[in-house]
């Protein structure tokens, strides 16, 4: 298969860390995932399907506006490549935009495609994945008023334009989203004056470096939040920003990254972790409670299953929280690669169709965001939906629990 098959999203376990928590790599396997024998077949229909590759349309009534945010950090050099020098960070954020202006903005850069496809070890002519259409306009002109913050963190190799679609569909639904790629820890991703970085970090993150990883990411999210909060931005829209109303998530690592960001940064009011594992950060991983939704596979994520960190995670966190699971999907069921690699034929046919795992994921994650940062009240948070069969609450709150609007939320 393409961009989800079984060895190319597979996680490795990694291991016992310092504390004695168990935990996962959240280093995928694609090193030495095998290329599929149909790649040149389907190359070809999908550069002869008319219109190409293109995002689920999202649900709400915003258009999509999109800056790009190059941040360098002076007081930090770069954990994976010393020598380069202070650690840069590029954003991409997606801002409520007045409809029918701006430029439709591409979902990546050729290049990139190439170099991510080249780390995925994956046979798909590069322009076919840089030309996914999306629902996003550059420098659109923005929505007049305030509005609630997220900020994502992609998992470990995997840049953040895999998470778009969920950008977009927050975004129109009413939010400010900031996309952050992290330097040296995907392929793919352009940065001013050095164009496409290498993985240098690719490889290098295992049992004993899983942690120091994701508090490192940690640093980066806090410090992307002082960049966007702080009273000169060097955002030009940074007043559209409501800042009593942050949350932030992230899939695998990024997933990771956002627990270990709340627990040091109390200005992150709400967390999703997409099938990342957790780390142990001490007393603080309660994150004094805030609300924090956990979502991922049924196969590694379910009580009992060979990731006991969210066991651990889950017994820990003190305020509003939910616990639920993904049958049939994979790993990667949670990035624009479910849906596109659906597009192109690569459905798992025992596993959870791409159009769907994007739809679901969409829903939940926008529902948690919605309530816990907009202040609306989300039953699909409650528990089981007739309308959502393949999500299992494997855990809910037994205490009644405030959202972070103010609004009660009883399970």
């Amino acid at each position: 298969m393409f961009l989800r098959s079984r060895g190319a999203v597979a996680v490795l376990l990694a291991g016992a860390v310092a504390a004695g928590v168990t935990t996962l790599a959240a280093c995928s396997s694609e090193d030495s995932a095998p290329v599929s024998s149909s790649s040149s077949s389907h190359a070809a229909a999908s550069e002869d399907r008319k219109g190409g590759l293109a995002l689920p349309a999202p649900t709400g009534e915003y258009a999509v506006g999109r800056n790009s945010l190059h941040l360098v950090d002076q007081d930090r050099r770069d954990p994976w490549a010393p020598k380069a020098g202070d650690r840069e960070l590029m954003v991409s954020i997606y801002y409520p935009a007045q409809k029918g202006t701006g430029k439709p903005a591409p979902y990546m850069s050729t290049e990139g495609a190439k170099a991510f496809l080249k780390q995925m070890k994956v046979e798909l002519p590069a322009k076919v994945l840089s030309g996914t259409r999306t629902h996003t306009y550059a420098d659109a002109k923005p929505e007049l008023g305030k509005f609630p913050l997220v900020v994502f963190s992609p998992g470990f190799k995997t840049p953040g334009a895999t998470l778009t679609s969920l950008a977009e569909d927050l975004t129109s639904r009413g939010s400010v989203v900031a996309v952050v790629d992290h330097a040296y820890e995907a392929a793919g991703v352009d940065f001013p004056g050095t164009g496409i970085l290498p993985c240098t970090a690719c490889g290098k993150v295992g049992p004993t470096s899983f942690q120091p990883a994701a508090e490192g990411r940690a640093k980066d999210l806090s410090f992307t939040l002082d960049q966007l909060l702080g009273s000169t931005s060097p955002w030009q829209h940074a007043d559209m920003i409501d800042k009593n109303k942050v949350g932030m998530a992230g899939h695998s690592l990024g997933g990771a990254s956002t627990a270990a960001t709340m627990a040091q940064d109390p200005r992150v009011r709400a967390g999703v972790n997409l099938d990342g594992p957790f780390i142990d950060s001490g007393s603080k991983s309660s994150l004094s409670g805030r609300s924090f939704l956990m979502l991922g596979t049924k196969a590694d994520h379910s009580p009992g299953s060979e990731d006991k960190t969210w066991g651990t995670a889950w017994n820990k966190l003190e305020g509003w929280k939910r616990w639920a699971t993904v049958t049939g999907a994979d790993h990667f069921a949670f990035t624009d690669l479910a849906p596109l690699a659906g597009q192109l034929g690569e459905d798992d046919p025992k596993g959870l169709p791409g159009k769907r795992a994007a739809e679901i994921t969409r829903d939940y994650v926008g529902a948690f965001f919605d309530q816990q940062l907009r202040g609306k009240d989300e039953p699909l948070l409650n528990g089981p939906s007739k309308a959502n069969p393949e999500v299992t609450f494997q855990h809910t709150s037994t205490r009644d629990a405030k959202d972070n609007s103010g609004t009660s939320s009883r399970p």
